[in-house]
């Protein structure tokens, strides 16, 4: 665990010293995130050239879960419509009784209704095709649980979105 976290603060940094450029390649964009526990539909708004928020109603075996997230977003290796992002926000929602497993540990099983709530963090990159209106992303999103905890996850996660100007 502490060769992932020191391998992607490295990234960071290394990403971060780069030049700071204009890396909005679009207004906002609508899609799907299919990520270790939740896949559902995504959506992203700009506020400038460089920070965006970021919504997504993850659907989950016997629940859901809705997570906000703040992004800073900058050009990644000086490659055009590439960029690196990072930020940080929250999640709430509900699970229901069954039997679920936490990335990389044994199922746990609960019987009951449980109430979700915690700390997201976020740090990917986003690859806005050329020449289309198609936007794909990969990602990590550290997370931290507080209701049904506390325990920290790091979970990886796809997006696919269509982009507007």
């Amino acid at each position: 665990m502490k060769k992932i976290i020191y391998i992607l603060s490295l990234s960071v940094s290394f990403l971060l010293i780069n030049q700071r450029s204009q890396a909005q390649d679009y207004k906002a964009a609508a899609g799907l995130k299919f990520g270790a526990y939740e896949i559902g539909p995504s959506g992203k708004y700009f506020l400038n050239q460089t920070t965006a928020i970021e919504g997504i109603l993850g659907i989950r075996d016997h629940g859901i879960v809705i997570t906000g997230l703040y992004e800073i977003h900058t050009r990644a290796f000086n490659v055009d419509k590439l960029n690196f992002f990072y930020g940080f926000g929250g999640h709430l929602g509900s699970i229901g009784s069954g039997y679920y497993k936490r990335f990389g540990s044994d199922a746990q099983y609960y019987k009951d209704r449980h109430l979700l709530f915690g700390a997201d963090g976020v740090a990917g990159l986003e690859w806005v095709i050329p020449n289309s209106p198609i936007a794909v992303s990969l990602d990590l999103n550290p997370r931290l649980e507080v209701a049904t905890g506390p325990f920290f996850d790091i979970a990886p996660g796809v997006g696919v979105k269509y982009t507007f100007q």
